[in-house]
C-alpha cells in the first residue's frame, strides 16, 4: 500500500477521497488538513493518508459544525501521522474513535472507504501501459490495443457495460471500471480531441457532451 510519505496528485486524491477536485483544492486553500499531509514542492500533492480526513470533512458537513469537524480531523490526523504506511489491515486494528465531551466520531468507515478506493486506483495504474509500438504510445489497457480514455469516455457518456463489451470484446467489466478510475485520476490535458484524431484501432460509440467531474458525494 501507499506510504503516508507518498503524495497523490490532486486528481488522484479526489478519487480516493470520493470528492470533487475543487473540494481537494478547498481543504488545501482553507488549511483544513494538517500541514504534514500537503506538499507544494512538485505541484500540489496530498498524502494518501489524508484522504479519509477529506472524506470525513465533506460527508459530515450536514451533521457537524466546521469547528467540530476541524477538531476531529486534527485529532485523527495526528494519529495517522504515526503510521509509516497507509495499510488498512494495520490501521483498523487501532481504535479510531475521537471524543470531545458529548461528541463521539468513528473514523474507521472513512479509513475503510479510502483504502478500498486506493486499492482500485493502484489496480488502475497497473493495468494501463503506454508503448510507442502500440497506437503511437496512446495509453491502453494492458494486453490489448484498447485506448483507456476511449473506454472511460464511453462510461462517462452513459454507455452500458454490455455495449462497451460489444465494442471492445478483448476487455471485461472490471477493466471498464478501472479505465474510468484511471481517466478520472489522470484527466487528459489540453484541447479535447476532434473527430478524425482518434488513434488507429479506436472505436467511436457515441459523441456528445458529458460532465468532466462528478459532484462531491
Amino acid at each position: 500500500m501507499s506510504s503516508t510519505l507518498d503524495m497523490l496528485k490532486l486528481t488522484e486524491a479526489a478519487v480516493v477521497a470520493h470528492v470533487a477536485l475543487r473540494e481537494v483544492n478547498r481543504v488545501i486553500d482553507e488549511r483544513i488538513l494538517p500541514e504534514d499531509f500537503v506538499s507544494t514542492e512538485d505541484g500540489r500533492r496530498v498524502a494518501a493518508s489524508a484522504c479519509p480526513l477529506i472524506s470525513f470533512y465533506f460527508d459530515s458537513a450536514r451533521r457537524l459544525t466546521a469547528e467540530e469537524r476541524l477538531f476531529a480531523i486534527n485529532e485523527a490526523g495526528s494519529r495517522l501521522q504515526k503510521f509509516r504506511a497507509f495499510d488498512f489491515d494495520s490501521l483498523i486494528a487501532e481504535d479510531w474513535t475521537v471524543r470531545d465531551d458529548f461528541l463521539t466520531i468513528d473514523f474507521a468507515p472513512f479509513l475503510r472507504g479510502a483504502n478500498e478506493r486506493m486499492q482500485r486506483l493502484e489496480a488502475a495504474r497497473d493495468i494501463v501501459v503506454s508503448d510507442p509500438e502500440i497506437l503511437g504510445g496512446t495509453p491502453v489497457l494492458r494486453g490489448t490495443r484498447v485506448p483507456v480514455y476511449d473506454v472511460a469516455a464511453c462510461v462517462a457518456a452513459g454507455e452500458s457495460i454490455e455495449e462497451i463489451l460489444d465494442a471492445y470484446p478483448s476487455i471485461n467489466a472490471d477493466k471498464i471500471g478501472l479505465a474510468a478510475i484511471y481517466a478520472e485520476a489522470n484527466p487528459v490535458r489540453g484541447r479535447p480531441r476532434v473527430l478524425g484524431e482518434l488513434p488507429k484501432g479506436a472505436i467511436l460509440i457515441k459523441e456528445g457532451w458529458v460532465p468532466r467531474r462528478r459532484k462531491a458525494g
